[in-house]
């Protein structure tokens, strides 16, 4: 099965330099990488790949997540649909895995990802990343489970998709109608996206071969910069679904008495925004590898 590889990008130059080494350096490399740019410029000076790669302009000041990812599958020349992060390093062997899961049974296959430290990602020499450095160095998120086998293993709750790195068949993202694009901004459109997989019987697995690493940036707890966009998207989701997404960052944002919210409650009252200071005391160190 012939594998498109879509990623998004706003910023994060040297993170897509290094996601793109790593689609190099592919035991079975894609057969396109599409990049969705939600920025006005194009990046310059991006690594040579023996495949091709096809860049996409999506319009929107809002982190149009939703829509790019919509547009990028769109474009896609393939059946095969590989979605990966622009802060993720691909093991070489990622793209076999799934390509090969995707051609075996129908699905959506959820990779392993690994978290770095900052300082971890070295390219020495250029174009050649240390996969065992970051093998050593990736952790696991505590929230995620362990994964001991490359054979598919099957997950019951939607709601474990994060949007990082998955793979699917574009007939089974275009059955289930694609991402809504009502999302804008940061959260909750992977989510109500798992959900509507599911509605429309597309099952969920992991896949332990399909490894990433997560580059290290800044990262807020709780995501204060972001306040706006968790609070519309989990009323969103909410209004369709009947249940809450994102709800460790809403129990967050009510402890600190943002919010008035249970997650038995029916809406979100918001008493106030987040202060500078507080946002400012939110930023976490380079040590910290997940929010």
């Amino acid at each position: 099965m012939k594998t498109s590889v879509l990623t998004l990008v706003r910023g994060r130059h040297a993170h897509l330099i290094n996601l793109m080494h790593g689609l190099n350096a592919q035991l079975s490399p894609p057969d396109e990488l599409i990049i969705a740019w939600m920025q006005t410029d194009i990046d310059e000076d991006l690594p040579a790949t023996d495949f091709p790669v096809r860049h996409i302009r999506v319009a929107g000041s809002d982190l149009p997540l939703a829509r790019a990812r919509n547009f990028a599958a769109e474009c896609a020349r393939h059946e095969g649909l590989i979605f990966l992060d622009v802060d993720c390093i691909p093991a070489p062997e990622l793209v076999r895995c799934y390509r090969e899961a995707l051609a075996n049974q129908t699905g959506l296959f959820m990779g392993e990802v690994r978290y770095l430290p900052a300082g971890a990602v070295r390219v020495d020499p250029p174009g050649a990343l240390d996969f065992e450095r970051l093998n050593r160095l990736g952790e696991i998120h505590p929230a995620r489970p362990a994964l001991g086998s490359d054979a598919p293993i099957p997950e019951g709750d939607p709601g474990q998709l994060w949007g990082l790195s998955f793979a699917l068949r574009r007939s089974d993202h275009e059955r289930a109608g694609g991402f809504d694009e009502a999302y804008e901004g940061y959260g909750g459109e992977e989510t109500d996206y798992a959900w509507r997989l599911a509605s429309a019987g597309v099952d969920f697995y992991w896949l332990a071969g399909a490894r990433a690493w997560h580059q290290h940036h800044p990262l807020y707890r709780p995501p204060y910069p972001h306040f706006d966009a968790i609070i519309a998207n989990a009323r969103r989701f909410h209004a369709r679904w009947g249940r809450w997404c994102m709800d460790y960052w809403l129990g967050m944002f009510r402890d600190a008495g943002l919010v008035e919210w249970s997650p038995s409650a029916r809406d979100i009252v918001v008493l106030r925004q987040p202060k500078p200071a507080e946002i400012d005391s939110a930023r976490l160190n380079g040590e910290v590898r997940y929010g």
